[in-house]
């Protein structure tokens, strides 16, 4: 372990222009970027308030308008003339850090822009029925009141259920229900030939039902989904336990936390999450519903997580490692909700001031800076520049290897703090984009079922020691080197993250068989582009663009031979 601390130590780097645009970055958030923000989700806000006023059956009826806006408009494309179809959102708008950079190259735009109400919330089915673009703060504040929520909760309000689905999301809820799309009980889909269909895990568009995750939105538009609810209560019970060791202890005591090893069901919180500080620090925070006459009883701590001064949560739970472990009450929308306000840990960079009390207390409650305004803010330089000094991943890794994965990102990144969250990856009847372990089950390990493998989320979000020490850094080789590590130990990176994969890396990381058999089947190869191209870094040329048009697609996983 003595070796592991020892700072990776590079040359200096001479600083540039860009690097002063960063640091004084700051003063355009503040003035510009923030106020901006905040008028935005007022606006949101209303627009959540007028939808709610509806009734359902208005609502339903915009929706199928709605739905017959997107057939029609899909019927218009000339496949020989236009380009290939994607949404009309503008590229900076995406909360994820890839920049959708194949929007720059010439396509058929269809807009989706309407789709952003709660249609249902069914108490009887415990099924809540949304369009693509609603997000978790819209359906958190719905539902709460009526101590029901989703499964699973992503922490920042802005991650909208579309992207949740097509894409990756994951809460301190999913070591019980799994991954946001596992939660989905069926999806409403306009497909390439303009034909909506209500795809099911047992109906005749199963394989699609199982396909669309994961899949970036190429295979259709998803214009509603039904998903599952669960029954809450108005607080969450959360205690931390620190942790010190070496980084295989943290991991040892981070799966001890949740996945008890005599198995006993009665052990496993509702919500689980580690934050990994240093090295040889860290802090482990589970979670079990509470009712507000518990939350209220003499002795008891509540705290008001979601007020705009209090401390940054990530900052909160660090004070454990001083004080030992405690338990608290956080009324439970806040703490679905804990991560917002500094973006993780990421507003700290953003703004290196704004943990401060004076911050928060006086503009605190402008935070957080909407994602997409600092996309549309920074300029191709500092664009480059975060692409090369700074680093959001995601690795989705079987929870046996987190040790292991957090002693390679220690050594090839040294990036603190780190996130754990863990999640279940089911056996499913296909053999999905992302799939477990071949016989996992045989193995028993901790955490396992014979239906699930547990995996954890390793988050790492924030810019390496060497930048912070002034050292040169390789992000892209960094990068590169963290997809090989994840290739090796059958382990995934979510698609919203900057990839240095080429094609065949990245059919090594991900299944392709049972993706093709849906491009094929439903029409859209030639129409949607292939989540492989979607998902690559760097501008699309023309060619390229051409070249997917054709429709000569070989099977992906061909070459692996």
């Amino acid at each position: 372990m003595a070796d592991l601390q020892e700072p990776l130590v590079r040359p200096k780097r001479k600083k540039v222009l860009v690097d002063y645009l960063v640091q004084f970055r700051w003063i355009l958030v503040i003035f510009v970027v923030l106020p901006i923000s905040a008028l935005i989700y007022f606006n949101i806000f209303l627009g959540d308030v007028w939808s709610a006023m509806k009734s359902e059956k208005r609502r339903q009826k915009e929706h199928d308008d709605n739905v017959q806006k997107v057939v029609k408009r899909l019927k218009q494309r000339n496949p020989k003339k236009d380009g290939l179809v994607c949404t009309a959102r503008k590229p900076w708008i995406a909360v994820g850090m890839r920049n959708v950079d194949y929007k720059r190259a010439r396509h058929f735009e269809v807009d989706l822009s309407a789709f952003r109400n709660i249609l249902e919330i069914d108490k009887d089915r415990m099924v809540a029925k949304v369009e693509p673009l609603v997000n978790m703060g819209q359906i958190t504040r719905a539902t709460c009141p009526m101590n029901l929520a989703l499964a699973v909760v992503a922490e920042l309000d802005d991650l909208t259920v579309g992207g949740l689905i097509n894409g990756y999301g994951i809460e301190g809820s999913s070591h019980l229900y799994g991954l946001f799309s596992d939660t989905v009980v069926a999806m409403e889909v306009v497909l390439a030939d303009g034909r909506v269909v209500r795809a099911t895990k047992d109906n005749e568009f199963s394989d699609l039902f199982y396909g669309i995750p994961w899949s970036q939105g190429t295979l259709g538009f998803l214009v509603s989904a039904e998903i599952k609810l669960i029954s809450i209560k108005e607080y969450m019970k959360l205690t931390y336990y620190p942790v010190k060791g070496s980084l295989k202890d943290i991991a040892q005591a981070y799966a001890d936390s949740f996945a008890p090893r005599d198995g006993d069901p009665a052990k496993v919180p509702d919500f689980v999450e580690g934050m990994v500080y240093t090295a040889s620090e860290g802090v482990m925070m589970t979670g079990v519903y509470a009712s507000k006459e518990e939350a209220k009883k003499k002795g008891n701590k509540i705290n008001n997580v979601g007020w705009w001064f209090k401390p940054w949560f990530y900052q909160h739970a660090q004070t454990a490692l001083k004080k030992g472990e405690f338990t608290e009450y956080i009324p439970t929308r806040e703490y679905y909700h804990r991560h917002t306000r500094c973006l993780y840990w990421e507003g700290k960079l953003i703004l290196p001031f704004g943990d401060q009390f004076w911050f928060r207390f006086l503009l605190g409650w402008l935070m957080p800076p909407k994602v997409s305004l600092l996309k549309a803010t920074q300029g191709e330089s500092i664009r480059n520049y975060y692409h090369d000094n700074h680093v959001i991943q995601d690795m989705l890794v079987p929870l046996y290897k987190v040790g292991d994965a957090l002693e390679f990102v220690h050594q090839e990144m040294e990036v603190y703090p780190l996130w754990l969250c863990p999640h279940r990856l089911y056996k499913l009847p296909v053999k999905t984009m992302v799939y477990p372990e071949p016989g996992f089950e045989h193995h028993h390990r901790q955490g396992d079922t014979s239906y699930a493998q547990m995996f954890t989320d390793v988050g790492v979000y924030y810019a390496p020691a060497a930048v912070l020490r002034g050292e040169e850094f390789n992000g892209a080789l960094a990068v590169h080197n963290l997809e090989q590590w994840l290739i090796e130990n059958h382990s995934y990176q979510p698609q919203y993250a900057v990839s240095e994969l080429n094609e065949k890396d990245f059919w090594r990381m991900f299944d392709a068989s049972h993706y093709e058999h849906c491009r094929q089947k439903y029409g859209a190869v030639g129409t949607f582009m292939s989540v492989y191209y979607k998902s690559k870094k760097g501008r699309k040329t023309e060619k390229e663009v051409q070249e997917a048009e054709a429709a000569i697609l070989e099977p992906a996983y061909a070459d692996e031979a």
